[in-house]
């Protein structure tokens, strides 16, 4: 199957999940996860119409920034590294793993050393996994607050990992949990902070994401399939 028609069939089964849930079309947007995968598959998929594309590694990101075309959304989605922000500064429309202070504290000054403010979205630990980033539940608030404060950074939402199950009714009470850690945020009404962003769901689970209220899906082998295009 093509990557065109793997991109129609995503989107056909983002737009079911989106009916089935009660939601307005077009809530939901395609993260197109396109770490290791070739400056060529990620252009294939642009020409389908594809606009949002994640990468996980500052130096693919930043090499196929500089080839691709700039109507790109690039998204940073993998753990991030504060020695490596500075090489990613301006070039990404969103980072969804921000999960420690020290991190917002560098995003917040490389993008004010080129005058912009840089979306982000916290990263939460639900499962508390020793092998994934994130904050806890009970840190979150606190973490918000401290990031709310930084004048180059915008708090859009919050994202999540769940564990890994085969199957994905698994992980659906992970997903409902960041729902209503979201829900609780609004609830405290952090000066400039937005809970419109809820970054969750994976290639085989993003359907139940949807359902619990996902806004943004990263989906990346099923999308350009498990092969590696090289």
């Amino acid at each position: 199957m093509s990557i065109a028609e793997h991109i129609s069939k995503i989107e056909e089964r983002i737009a079911q999940a989106v009916l089935r849930s009660g939601r307005e079309p077009g809530s939901v947007r395609l993260v197109a996860v396109s770490k290791t995968k070739p400056a060529a598959a990620v252009a294939e998929a642009f020409s389908c119409g594809q606009r949002i594309f994640g990468e996980n590694y500052v130096q693919e990101l930043v090499g196929k920034h500089a080839e691709l075309p700039g109507e790109i959304s690039w998204h940073f989605i993998g753990n991030l590294q504060s020695n490596k922000v500075r090489q990613i500064a301006g070039l990404v429309d969103l980072i969804h793993s921000v999960d420690r202070l020290s991190l917002a504290t560098e995003i917040d000054r490389q993008w004010g050393a080129i005058g912009k403010v840089c979306d982000v979205l916290i990263q939460v630990n639900i499962s508390r996994e020793a092998t994934k980033g994130g904050a806890t539940s009970e840190e979150l608030l606190a973490l918000v607050q401290e990031v709310a404060r930084m004048p180059n950074l915008r708090v859009c939402g919050l994202m999540t990992m769940p564990p890994f199950f085969d199957d994905p009714e698994g992980a659906r009470p992970y997903f409902r949990a960041l729902k209503e850690l979201a829900k609780e945020l609004e609830a405290a009404a952090v000066p400039g902070v937005e809970m419109r962003e809820l970054s969750m769901g994976m290639s085989g689970d993003f359907e139940a994401a949807i359902e619990e209220g996902a806004t943004l899906v990263r989906v990346g082998s099923a999308l350009f399939g498990e092969r590696e295009y090289r």
